[in-house]
């Protein structure tokens, strides 16, 4: 069985006026990620890592944001296309284990709904999914509170 293994980084500003979506939830804060589709930061790194792994180049390639098609997308929508695109391709997610990056909002009260959304999205196990959330203890932007960051790494195998 081939396996093979992806990273993906993604970040954005936090401003006023938007909301804060977070792996397909609106979460309840006072500013909200700033992007061309809704801008959630886990989700993109998500399928940047899928992408990588199946090396079909990145996000920006497949959803760029000069594309009006995607302004204001729903992520959960992008990361469904990039699982088919995965099963094209004679691939399926093996696991995605993330980490998001930021002060606040507090995201453990919604971890669990998160995991379910992107198991759903991915077509596997809940079981197959684990999203963690990290402060920069204060320090950079992130600590500054400007813009939340996320990594992903995923495993996919061939079937």
């Amino acid at each position: 069985m081939t396996m093979r293994i992806g990273h993906g980084f993604d970040v954005h500003a936090l401003v006023a006026g938007r909301k804060c979506i977070i792996g397909g939830i609106d979460i309840p804060h006072d500013k909200g990620l700033d992007g061309h589709s809704d801008a959630d930061v886990l989700l993109h790194a998500i399928c940047d890592a899928l992408l990588g792994a199946a090396a079909l180049g990145d996000i920006g390639k497949h959803f760029p944001p000069t594309d009006m098609r995607y302004k204001g997308a729903d992520s959960r929508t992008l990361l469904r296309h990039v699982v088919a695109l995965l099963h094209e391709q004679k691939y399926v997610v093996g696991n995605i284990d993330a980490t998001v990056i930021c002060e606040a909002p507090k995201l453990s009260p919604h971890t669990a709904q998160i995991c379910a959304n992107i198991a759903a999205d991915c077509r596997v196990a809940v079981t197959q999914i684990n999203v963690k959330a990290t402060t920069t203890e204060k320090l950079g932007f992130t600590g500054r509170r400007e813009g939340i960051a996320a990594e992903a790494v995923c495993m996919i195998q061939a079937v």
